[in-house]
């Protein structure tokens, strides 16, 4: 089976559609596709919902990502495939933002 081109957020699941409009629709209008950001001094720890598989067609869609803006680790990211998986994953940046990981 070919997976979805497109993925939206249907509450915190993930749901994938074929349809550009419907996808469109819900990244011009819904703010909830941020999972959760955190200003830590002149850091920011920002973990959003992508709604593209960004595993490039290997294994299972990379659908969230935390990135890193400033201070020594600048330009870290990491990707995920559900929400649980972002938090967890935001919850480590902070850690590493702080020195802790």
């Amino acid at each position: 089976m070919e997976k979805p081109r497109y993925y939206i957020l249907e509450g915190k699941k993930v749901v994938g559609v074929d349809d550009v409009l419907v996808w469109g629709k819900m990244f011009n209008s819904r703010e909830d596709r941020i999972v959760k950001k955190t200003k830590i001094g002149d850091v920011e720890v920002s973990t959003v919902f992508l709604g593209i598989d960004h595993s490039f067609g290997v294994g299972k869609p990379l659908l969230f990502e935390t990135m890193i803006f400033g201070g020594g680790n600048d330009g870290y990211q990491e990707r995920y495939e559900t929400w649980r998986q972002a938090e967890a994953g935001h919850r480590k940046a902070i850690k590493v933002v702080q020195g802790e990981e």
